[in-house]
């Protein structure tokens, strides 16, 4: 019989209540480890309400003691990484030092958060009239909630959370069904450091869970992280609810390979960007593009035989450079991706479709997937596949790559890779993407840094952590003062200038 995933409320695991229940599986194996009970919306209603109630507690914490109990989940985490990763691991599927480094990734946040106090500092103005002064103050919003992707179920989360609370704000987490235990063990060390019950909570569920956060008056602001049709349903909803919300959603992200790029170095970061995590990253390179027939021709003769060797097994395979898929729809879906690629003309240049891992025939493992000359038209080009197959799409000119890149729908990560400076600036300036990389394939920027993309890979107005997560989860008072010195001038009917 499989353990069943709980909510955590108020400080306290809870059963769900509608009856409701998910399998949660590993994919490596095929098996089900568990099983998730889905919240209700009444579930999501006792989750708010106890964020509520601890709100103004929290709030009026000073903003030191607040990044104290940060810092002491800070040193859990350092200390307890492993048992964090394996868990990762065991229902996501990716190799274990992945999963090792989404920790990693995720307490960068949490160390950028314990300085929150400097960072919501305000500013004065002495004298803005004849005896009168300006200060502005930074101060929570209250309920807030983020809605999690399976592909990170530590790493984004740890995105969002650390900020809002330092910040003052109390946190409902919506995981994802597919690898929820995660955000069970973040819950307990929030705790375990000191963290007061109801300021941090966990609603396992679905569609329901979601839609009652949405909708629900006492939450001020929804973070999301996801594709882009459920980041424009969860934007559009949430906002005509009049909530703050920012919403990260899909990708198509390409890299240039120059003539004069160092051609080995270009194949080893295809190869870690494109396969690493089974190419289920937002940030993934799923498009490389490399200039001239020549560069193309250099590029696959070293890139398909590294592709052919990748060493694929289960995560906790210390040797294993790629795990399985997440789930045996999206193994189908991928496939399926794969098939489209092949029916519309793609070369198809190493085919990971019927790879079998012995003793693992059940896992959802496929091969990495190789394609040539792909067309701005194809279906592989066009969408986001989330999965271990990189296209290849050969052009003529830097500027035909360039435009390619910026017509695209998708703007979330681009990279290029040459030594030419004047190239490389050229590049960051006119690309019309969030995150630029320069010889750096995944350009994902550091925690005091803001994660963001443009055009369909963000809706709001607000990146993610650093200075922009401050600014998402404060809103800005500024207060004007003057204090009676016995002189009565009469009432004023004017705009007033303050000269």
């Amino acid at each position: 019989m499989s353990a069943t995933i709980l909510n955590f409320i108020d400080g306290e695991l809870v059963q769900s209540g509608s009856g409701r229940t998910s399998p949660v599986f590993n994919p490596a194996t095929g098996q089900q480890s568990e099983t998730l009970g889905l919240a209700s919306a009444d579930d999501v209603r006792t989750a708010v309400a106890a964020a509520r109630a601890a709100f103004p507690g929290w709030s009026n914490t000073p903003p030191l003691r607040r990044a104290r109990i940060l810092n002491r989940f800070l040193r859990i985490l350092e200390e307890r990484i492993d048992e964090l990763a394996g868990a990762i691991t065991h229902e996501h599927g990716k190799v274990l030092s992945d999963a090792k480094g989404e920790v990693q990734r995720g307490m960068e946040v949490v160390e950028f958060a314990t300085g929150a106090p400097q960072l919501l500092k305000g500013e004065i103005t002495e004298n803005v009239g004849t005896r009168v002064d300006s200060h502005s103050l930074r101060q929570p919003l209250g309920v807030v909630a983020g809605i999690t992707p399976f592909n990170f179920p530590a790493m984004v989360p740890m995105w969002m959370f650390p900020v809002a609370l330092a910040c003052g704000n109390t946190f409902i987490l919506k995981p994802s069904e597919r690898d929820p235990s995660a955000s069970l063990i973040l819950a307990k060390w929030l705790q375990e450091a000191g963290l007061p019950r109801g300021v941090f909570n966990v609603v396992q569920g679905d569609r329901e869970a979601v839609d009652a956060l949405l909708t629900h008056p006492d939450v001020a602001a929804v973070s999301f992280v996801g594709s882009t049709p459920i980041a424009r349903y969860i934007y559009e909803t949430a906002t005509r609810h009049g909530k703050r919300c920012q919403s990260l959603g899909g990708a198509k992200n390409h890299m240039i390979v120059m003539p004069d790029a160092d051609m080995d170095q270009a194949v080893d970061a295809l190869m870690g960007a494109a396969y690493g995590s089974a190419g289920e990253r937002c940030m993934a390179i799923s498009v490389a593009v490399p200039i001239g027939e020549t560069t193309a021709e250099r590029l696959m003769q070293k890139l398909a035989p590294k592709v052919r060797a990748l060493n694929i097994g289960p995560g906790t395979d210390p040797e294993a450079e790629m795990g399985p898929l997440v789930t045996k729809q999206h193994l189908d879906k991928v496939r399926a991706y794969i098939n489209a690629g092949v029916a519309e003309g793609a070369e198809l240049v190493v085919d990971g479709r019927d790879f079998k891992r012995q003793g693992y025939e059940n896992g959802y493992f496929i091969g990495g997937t190789l394609f040539d000359r792909v067309t701005t038209d194809m279906t592989i080009y066009r969408e986001e596949i989330f999965g271990p197959v990189l296209a290849v799409a050969r052009a003529k000119s830097y500027d035909d790559a360039a435009e390619m890149i910026n017509r695209h729908e998708f703007g979330n990560g681009t990279a290029i890779f040459t030594r030419d400076g004047d190239a490389a600036r050229e590049f960051a300036h006119q690309i019309q993407v969030g995150m630029v990389g320069i010889n750096v394939p995944i350009p994902v920027p550091m925690a005091f840094h803001s994660f963001g993309g443009w055009k369909a890979s963000l809706f709001g107005d607000h990146h993610m952590h650093g200075p922009e997560g401050i600014r998402f989860y404060t809103k800005l008072k500024t207060i004007t003062t003057r204090w009676p010195t016995g002189i009565r001038a009469g009432a004023e009917f004017v705009m007033p200038t303050m000269g």
